[in-house]
């Protein structure tokens, strides 16, 4: 059995989980049952960081995936935002990087600078 706390909402339930079965007690809606399965079979995260920004009055730009990614890939996709720059103006919901490392999400810009 293992124990999780959904993070889907405020709520916070406390679920248990079956490993073996993947049957989920205690959450107060069904994205909590989802949330668990998901989080024990292949867990996702939205990603947030900053890229270089050239030309602007600050150094960096905030950015984040458009959607969640692998846990598993956060490494490979961190290394290409590393790699990545933006020139000055840029506007929230600008692509930075398109399908980041074949993920399917794109790393868009989430403040105008």
């Amino acid at each position: 059995m293992k124990e999780m706390i959904c993070i889907v909402c405020p709520k916070g339930c406390h679920l248990n989980i079956d490993e073996s079965t993947l049957a989920v007690n205690g959450n107060g809606c069904p994205r909590g049952a989802e949330y668990a399965r998901t989080e024990l079979t292949a867990p996702v995260r939205v990603l947030t960081s900053t890229v270089r920004l050239v030309g602007g009055e600050l150094e960096r730009c905030p950015v984040r995936t458009d959607r969640a990614v692998p846990r598993d890939r956060l490494s490979d996709i961190m290394a290409e935002i590393h790699r990545a720059s933006v020139t000055h103006p840029v506007h929230i919901g600008d692509t930075v990087i398109s399908d980041v490392c074949g993920t399917g999400a794109d790393v868009i810009v989430t403040r105008d600078l």
